[in-house]
């Protein structure tokens, strides 16, 4: 692996990969559980590498179909500043900007979109916001979004783990 960019010292604890359990709700769908797996990676340059994918969690506890992914760059251009480029398989790409705070070892960062582009069969979406908090091995997040009309309200919430590397 390439060394470590000196401007991602402050967010390497989310390097790897997270994986756990979530809730998404909106008005216009029956609300469901997820499973997720999110990994954050580098390769010497001043950002990190995100890749994120979700399935169904069936009653029984055993994973359904696949339900959504995401791919993109998380870029820290100024202390204390995030810039989020996310692309979704559905038409959707979003730019988001917000902070980064640091409390010791603890990370919150919080995002919201500057630009929302959609191709012409996308669904209507006009802005999503977005907050992970970072514990120790515990990552947590949130995302509110406004689509199909309706306001910014609240989407998806998760709490993920900190999976093993392949050396541990």
């Amino acid at each position: 692996m390439a060394d470590l960019h000196p401007d991602l010292a402050q967010v390497a604890a989310l390097l790897g990969t997270w994986s756990g359990r979530g809730r998404g709700e909106y008005p216009t769908i029956e609300s469901f559980d997820y499973v997720e797996a999110i990994t954050f990676g580098q390769v010497g340059k001043p950002f990190l590498a995100y890749a994120q994918r979700t399935r169904e969690l069936l009653p029984d506890g055993s994973h359904g179909r696949p339900l959504h992914a995401e791919t993109g760059y998380w870029r820290f251009p100024s202390p204390g500043r995030v810039e989020f480029v996310v692309s979704h398989p559905t038409g959707i790409t979003e730019i988001e900007e917000g902070t980064l705070e640091l409390d010791g070892a603890d990370l919150t960062l919080q995002l919201a979109t500057s630009t929302v582009a959609l191709t012409s069969t996308a669904k209507s979406v006009t802005a999503v916001e977005r907050r992970f908090d970072l514990r120790g091995d515990v990552l947590d997040y949130a995302v509110s979004m406004a689509a199909v009309g309706l306001p910014m309200q609240h989407h998806l919430a998760a709490t993920l783990e900190r999976r093993p590397s392949a050396s541990d």
